[in-house]
C-alpha cells in the first residue's frame, strides 16, 4: 500500500495509453496550459537584451554605458565591441540563471513530496512577484531582486513542467507535446523582441512596460498551475489514490484504465526500491545517458544561440546597427525561430534526433564563419555604422544560425534527455539536466558582453569552433532514439551501441515488470 505522503520519488512515467484510451481533450488542453511556463522562460530570455539597449533604461540603472553610448553616436571613435561590457549589465541577465540553480534544489523535493501542481503554482508566485519588483524598481538592488526572483520561478518550473508533460502525455504524441514546451519558449521571445520594439519609443518609461508585460504571460501560467490536476503518477505516489484513479479516468477518457493503473502502480513500487536515485545515477551502467546528457547541455550553450538571444538588439547595436534597426532585427530573428521551431515538431519523429543535429552543425558552422569574415572586414573599432548591404547579409546569416538552431539544438538538448534515462533515474537525471543547463547558461551570459569586447568578430569563430567539436561527438557518440520506447531504450540504445555498450551489465539494470 502506498502511504499518504509517501514521499519516495516516482520519476516521469510514460503511462501508455493504448486500450481504450484516447487523445482527449482535457489531456491536450492540459498539456497546453500547463507548457505556457515556456512563454514566461522565453520572455526572460528576449526581454533583458531589449531593455539594456534603452537609453531610459540605461540613464536609470547603468549611467556609465548610457554616457559611453552617446559619446559613440556623436563622435564614431569608441569601440564598438566594448559598448555594453559592463559587469553589472551582465549580472542583471545572468542572476536570474544563478537563482535558478539554487531554487533546481529546493524544486526537487517539493516536486517529490508536494507534487508537480504544486511546485507549478510556487514556480507562478515567484514569476508574478519577480515581475511586480522589476516593473517597479527604482534602484539597481531591486532590478536585480526582481531577476532573482523570476530566476526561482524558472528553477521551479524547469523541475515541475517536464515532468507533468512526461507523465500525462501518451507515447504517440510525446515528441509533439515535448517540443511544444520549446514552441513556447520561442514564442515568448518573439513576444518579448515585439513588446521591446513598440516600448522603446516610450519615454521614460517604456523600459517599465517591457518588464511588467512579463505578467501577461506570469498570470497565463500561475492559473493554468492552479486549475489543472496533478499528474496520477504523482497523487498516487503521495497516497491519494482514488484521486489519481479519477484523473487518470479523465485523462484517458474511458473507465477502463486497470493497464495504465497497474503500470503506475507497479512504477511507484520499483522506484521506491532505490533509495538513493542521485547515487544510482552515479553507477557505472547510466554512465552513458549521464554523459551524454551532461554533454548536451553544455554544447547547446556553446552554440551561441543564448549569447545572441540575451543581447539581440545590443549586439546589433554594437555590430553598427541604428537603435530601431537593431530592435526590428531582433523581432526578424525572433519570428525565424518560432517558425523553426515548427520544423522540429513536424521532422523530429520523422527524420530522427540524430540527422537534424548534424545537418544543423554544418548549417551552423558555415554561418558563423562568414559572419566573422564579414564584420572582421566591415566593422572596425572606430568606423561608423555598418552598410546597409552588409548589414541585411549579416541579419540573414544570424536568421541562418538561428533557425538551424531552432530545430536541432534548442528543442532537442531537452528531449533527448528526457527520453535518454530509465524510469529509477529519470527525476535525477532531470535534475542534472537542469542545473547544468543553467549554469552554464548562467556563464554564457555573463560573459557574453566581455568575449564580444575582448574577442570582437571573433566571438562568431569562437562558437564556430565549439559547433564542430559538438557535430564531431554527436556523429561518433550520440544514438538514435526515435521510435524506441523508454523503458527498452537501455536495451535497444546503449546495450547497441559501439562504444557505450561497454559500460551496459544486465544484472545491475533494475528491471520494471510492469503490466
Amino acid at each position: 500500500m502506498l502511504g499518504r505522503g509517501g514521499g519516495y520519488g516516482v520519476e516521469a512515467l510514460e503511462v501508455a495509453l493504448d486500450t481504450e484510451a484516447k487523445i482527449t481533450p482535457i489531456l491536450i488542453v492540459s498539456c497546453i496550459m500547463v507548457a505556457t511556463a515556456g512563454l514566461m522562460f522565453g520572455y526572460d530570455i528576449g526581454i533583458s537584451g531589449g531593455v539594456t539597449s534603452m537609453d531610459d533604461f540605461l540613464k536609470k540603472f547603468f549611467h556609465s554605458v548610457y554616457i559611453r553610448k552617446v559619446i559613440h553616436e556623436q563622435e564614431h571613435n569608441n569601440n564598438k565591441y566594448c559598448l555594453f561590457n559592463t559587469p553589472t549589465i551582465q549580472l542583471f541577465t545572468s542572476s536570474l540563471y544563478l537563482a535558478g540553480i539554487m531554487a533546481t534544489f529546493f524544486a526537487s523535493y517539493t516536486t517529490r513530496y508536494l507534487g508537480r501542481r504544486l511546485t507549478m503554482v510556487v514556480a507562478g508566485f515567484f514569476f508574478i512577484i519577480g515581475v511586480i519588483f522589476g516593473a517597479a524598481a527604482n534602484n539597481l538592488a531591486m532590478l536585480i531582486t526582481g531577476r532573482i526572483l523570476l530566476g526561482c520561478g524558472v528553477g521551479f518550473a524547469n523541475q515541475a513542467v517536464p515532468l507533468f508533460l512526461s507523465e500525462i502525455a501518451p507515447a504517440k504524441i510525446r515528441g509533439g507535446l515535448n517540443i511544444l514546451f520549446q514552441l513556447n519558449v520561442t514564442t515568448g521571445i518573439l513576444f518579448a523582441d515585439l513588446v521591446n520594439y513598440g516600448s522603446s519609443k516610450i519615454h521614460p518609461w517604456g523600459w517599465r512596460l517591457s518588464l511588467g508585460a512579463a505578467g501577461i504571460p506570469a498570470f497565463l501560467f500561475t492559473l493554468s498551475a492552479l486549475v489543472v490536476d496533478d499528474t496520477p503518477t504523482s497523487l498516487i505516489e503521495r497516497g491519494y489514490f482514488d484521486e489519481g484513479k479519477a484523473v487518470l479516468k479523465k485523462l484517458c477518457g474511458t473507465d477502463n484504465i486497470e493497464s495504465e493503473l497497474k503500470e503506475i502502480m507497479e512504477a511507484a513500487r520499483v522506484a521506491h526500491q532505490v533509495k538513493h536515485p542521485f547515487w544510482e545515477l552515479l553507477q557505472r551502467h547510466n554512465r552513458p545517458p549521464l554523459i551524454i546528457v551532461i554533454f548536451l547541455q553544455i554544447f547547446q550553450q556553446l552554440t551561441g544561440m543564448n549569447a545572441i538571444l540575451f543581447y539581440a538588439p545590443v549586439l546589433f547595436i554594437s555590430l553598427g546597427f541604428q537603435s530601431d534597426a537593431s530592435f526590428y532585427s531582433a523581432v526578424i530573428l525572433g519570428s525565424v525561430i518560432v517558425l523553426s521551431t515548427l520544423v522540429s515538431v513536424y521532422a523530429v519523429d520523422r527524420v530522427g534526433r540524430r540527422l537534424l543535429l548534424l545537418e544543423a552543425g554544418i548549417q551552423m558552422f558555415i554561418a558563423l564563419i562568414l559572419i566573422s569574415v564579414i564584420l572582421g572586414l566591415c566593422v572596425t573599432d572606430h568606423l561608423g555604422d555598418i552598410s546597409h548591404r552588409y548589414a541585411m547579409l549579416v541579419i540573414i546569416l544570424i536568421c541562418t544560425f538561428a533557425s538551424s538552431y531552432a530545430w536541432s539544438w534548442g528543442p532537442l538538448g531537452w528531449l533527448i534527455p528526457s527520453e535518454a534515462f530509465q524510469l529509477e533515474t529519470r527525476s535525477a537525471g532531470q535534475s542534472v539536466t537542469v542545473c547544468v543547463n543553467l549554469m552554464f547558461t548562467f556563464l554564457i551570459a555573463q560573459a557574453s558582453l566581455s568575449m564580444l569586447c575582448r574577442f570582437k568578430y571573433g566571438i562568431f569563430a569562437f562558437f564556430a569552433g565549439w559547433v564542430v567539436v559538438m557535430t564531431i561527438f554527436v556523429y561518433f557518440f550520440l544514438p538514435e532514439t526515435e521510435n524506441v520506447p523508454i523503458e527498452e531504450i537501455s536495451e535497444k540504445v546503449w546495450k547497441k551501441h559501439w562504444f557505450w555498450k561497454r559500460f551496459i551489465d544486465d544484472e545491475r539494470i533494475p528491471k520494471t515488470n510492469a503490466g
